[in-house]
Formats: structure tokens, sequence, C-alpha cells
């Protein structure tokens, strides 16, 4: 007697599980993170995503590809805020909403950010995400100024160390200060 194909239902069904416990996993590494743990154990993730520890690894083989989810999933919550179109055509009122969103943005992703720096100098890709967060961040810097300003080595450096995530991380962690 030969075997029958499972029928596509079935096969569905455990790409859905499969995809679920993925996510679940994924969000559980987010969820550990955000409460402070920069770096957790599988075992703690697996606990968390109320998965089994060989499906982590089943789903996860390195950690590469579970910083690649995070950061989708990060950037599928902040990407929304940062585009957004400015209200003001004024360059100075544009640039206060910049602090604005960069204040609500980098509050949401400072425990992540924080566990990413931790961890970037083992990680290319980490290392690779840093190095276009911070080119895009002077970017929209750029793009709000006059050209007289934007043409100025020291205004667009100085602005774009004032407005940066490490300037955000020392105000709030370093230094204690609320965010308004």
């Amino acid at each position: 007697m030969s075997a029958n194909p499972p029928a596509p239902e079935t096969r569905d069904g455990r790409r859905q599980r499969s995809e679920v416990s993925r996510e679940r996993i994924v969000a559980a590494m987010l969820e550990l993170v955000s409460e402070g743990d920069v770096t957790p154990s599988a075992e703690a993730v697996a606990v968390r995503a109320g998965v089994g520890l060989r499906t982590v690894f089943r789903h996860f083989e390195n950690m590469e590809s579970l910083y690649q989810q995070l950061n989708a999933l990060i950037s599928a919550q902040v990407l929304p805020l940062a585009q957004r179109p400015f209200q003001s055509s004024d360059w100075r009122e544009q640039l206060k909403e910049m602090v604005e969103r960069r204040a609500t943005i980098f509050e949401r992703i400072m425990p992540i950010k924080v566990a990413a720096d931790i961890h970037r100098h083992r990680s290319p890709y980490l290392a690779g995400q840093t190095a276009q967060m911070v080119r895009e961040q002077r970017a929209a810097i750029a793009a709000v100024l006059p050209e007289r300003l934007r043409d100025d080595p020291t205004v667009v450096d100085s602005l774009d160390l004032l407005l940066s995530f490490d300037a955000w991380r020392r105000l709030r962690l370093d230094q204690g200060l609320n965010r308004h």
C-alpha cells in the first residue's frame, strides 16, 4: 500500500502552525529584551514563546536570522512614523517634528537597540543595520535643512550628534532624564 500525500489543508495547517511558532519566538525574544534581558537564552525564549527548545533551533539556526526577524518586526512598527510627511513646510518646524518623532521612536526601540549595540561587534547584520540607521538619520536631517545649512558640515555634524540615538540613550539612561 502506498502512502498518500497529505491533503492540502494538512500541509497548509502545518505551515501555518510553523509560522505561528516562528512569530511567537520572535515576539518572545522581543519581550525578553524589552524587559531588560539583553541576552536571553534559547531556553528562556522557548518558555516565553510556549514552544519546545528544538522548535527555536529549527526556526532559527543562528542569531543572525533571529536578529533579522526582530529588525523586520521593529521596522514595521517605527518606519511609518519616521516616513510620515511633515505637517509643516518650514524647515525649523520640520526639525521640531523630527525631534518629537525620534523621541517616540528611540523610546520604543531603546531596549532593543541597547541589546543590539552590545552584540553588534559579533554580528555583521547588526553592525550593518547600525551603519544604515546612522546614514538614514543623517540624510533625514540634511533633507530638512536649507541648502546654506546643509552645506555647512559643522551644522550637519552637530545636529546629527544631538539628534542621534546615542545622545537620546545618554540623556535617558545615563543621566536619568524624563522624556519631556
